[in-house]
């Protein structure tokens, strides 16, 4: 039950069984499925079930429910980088005549668009899609129940507005550019929208006693985009090595690191955890995991990446409820990373062409005011910015080819750091966002805004 390409030893692996032994135990799931992939690898999978000798295996498909969002919102991407749509756009621009019309595509990508979490009439995963043909049917009356863009508030309607906006803009359906532009170029040949065997049965298990019923398995038709998928734990850790490094037959890696920001804000009482574009962001055990969770009747699945771990965990159990797969695959990242941590890249000096004398000129200690910070070189000629005394914001900054840098992360992130000399071409002091980082604190020559005490520095 283990496919390996670089081992794990053999005390992790036993702890990752017996994690998949327990959920399915405890969760009462008739079956369950576990992999890590590191370094963008399947190194192990495992399962259990409730029929001795019939446990299924990485190959073994289940469906995948909400997980499916995150392969429309990828199609969606594409379409932003072929530059036949902009992620402010509002919806109207390339999808015609539906009752949303203002919302924008980020919204959408985002669940901040102020739409309804479901569609309106009978339970959409659990009745025929027949009762659902048009868009004003997944919409209903009363398309918003928040005003767009104030507030995260997941939307299955929205991700379905998402699949037809793909279907207008490449003229062919969702299933058609899924399969063209995302399935075959991962080789993610056993991720369908139909079930195609060897496949899980969907099952129902009594909340007050161990017996079982099948669930029915409904095509869903115009809402397929926010749920419909089948696939396996092979396939999936497949899709998690894309979403950890990219791929360019798919998603540069830039678009997908703009997937993986956050871009919606956590909902109430949920500050561990927020939504970026089509992908949730969890932090959980110390780290950053960015993925998906889904479910639909019969089934339940999650996928989580921790980029920093260079590893992913898939977890999947075909019941309705009971099994909690978004924490197994959490703990699944989390035994790995903590029993056989990464090894960091060995330390080497910047290449020759990277350095000058004037770059290494202005490294070192800087002021803003008080506080000290210190400036280091980066890769590439970018620079990083970080409190000399733990208290300060910590940027890092790409070099622009007109000069100057522009913040990555944090607080100082899209804001320009830039050198100002005096007349004579000697550093005055850095710039950043109007902040002012001078070599001393307060010196009285240095160019402090509001000037600086004449008497300088005095006891009391």
């Amino acid at each position: 039950m283990t496919t390996s390409f670089e081992a794990l030893l053999p005390g992790t692996e036993r702890a990752l069984l017996h994690r998949v032994a327990v959920a399915q135990s405890e969760g009462r799931a008739p079956s369950f499925v576990g992999a890590v992939v590191r370094d963008g690898a399947l190194v192990w999978s495992g399962s259990r079930s409730c029929v001795d000798g019939h446990a299924p295996d990485a190959d073994t498909q289940f469906r995948i429910g909400s997980l499916t969002k995150v392969f429309t919102a990828v199609l969606v991407m594409r379409l932003r980088d072929e530059g036949l749509l902009g992620l402010d756009d509002p919806l109207e621009l390339h999808l015609k005549d539906t009752s949303a019309s203002e919302v924008t595509i980020a919204q959408l990508l985002s669940h901040s668009g102020g739409l309804a979490a479901e569609a309106p009439g009978a339970w959409w995963e659990r009745s025929s899609a027949s009762l659902r043909p048009e868009l004003s049917d997944v919409l209903g009356e009363r398309p918003f129940l928040q005003t767009p863009g104030r507030r995260h508030h997941y939307s299955n309607p929205g991700y379905t507005l998402l699949g037809s906006l793909v279907e207008a803009v490449r003229g062919v359906s969702w299933e058609e550019a899924l399969r063209r532009e995302i399935l075959e170029p991962l080789g993610m040949g056993r991720t369908t929208v139909d079930p195609a065997a060897p496949h899980a049965g969907g099952w129902a298990v009594h909340p007050w006693a161990d017996v079982m019923l099948p669930e029915p398995s409904e095509s869903l038709g115009l809402m397929a985009p926010a749920g419909q998928l089948w696939s396996t734990a092979a396939d999936l850790a497949r899709f998690a090595a894309f979403l950890a490094a990219g791929d360019e037959r798919v998603l540069a890696v830039a678009s997908v690191e703009e997937m993986r920001a956050p871009a919606s804000p956590a909902g109430e009482g949920d500050w561990d955890g927020s939504y970026g574009l089509g992908l949730q962001l969890l932090r959980k055990d110390g780290r950053t995991l960015i993925g998906h969770t889904g479910s639909l009747p019969g089934f339940v699945a999650a996928l989580w990446v921790s980029v920093e771990d260079g590893l992913a965990a898939i977890a999947l159990a075909n019941a309705t409820s009971g099994p909690l797969t978004a924490v197994v695959a959490a703990d699944l990242v989390r035994i790995v990373a903590e029993a056989e941590p990464r090894f960091p890249e060995p330390w080497r000096p910047l290449p020759e062409a990277e350095v000058d004398e004037e770059l290494l000129a202005l490294t070192g200690p800087w002021y803003w005011g008080t506080y000290a910070y210190g400036l280091r070189l980066g890769s590439e000629r970018g620079v990083v910015l970080e409190p000399l005394t733990g208290v300060g914001r910590r940027a890092r900054f790409r070099a622009l080819p007109e000069g100057g840098w522009v913040g990555l992360n944090g607080y100082y992130a899209g804001e320009t750091l830039r050198v100002v000399r005096r007349a004579d071409g000697r550093v005055s002091h850095l710039d950043l966002g109007s902040f002012v980082f001078t070599r001393e604190p307060y010196a009285p020559a240095d160019a402090v805004p509001g000037g600086v005490d004449e008497a300088g520095w005095r006891g009391l």
